[in-house]
């Protein structure tokens, strides 16, 4: 089964080709699958970001007397 990546939907097979993997899924296609579903599961745990939040408190000006 060397060059078939059947386990792979076509999304993350056009991903994995476009991150320069062509190699990788000709020799170890279910390696490649499965760190794809380990990548999947992994960023779902990643908690969301609050793109309007600052990580620290605002600088605000003050008078230096």
């Amino acid at each position: 089964m060397a060059g078939q990546s059947s386990k792979l939907d076509p999304d993350t097979l056009a991903k994995a080709r476009a991150a320069g993997l062509d190699k990788a899924l000709v020799d170890f296609p279910d390696c490649v699958a499965d760190a794809a579903r380990a990548a999947a599961l992994d960023l779902a745990d990643v908690p969301a970001i609050n793109g309007t939040a600052e990580p620290w408190p605002s600088m605000r000006i003050r008078s230096g007397r």
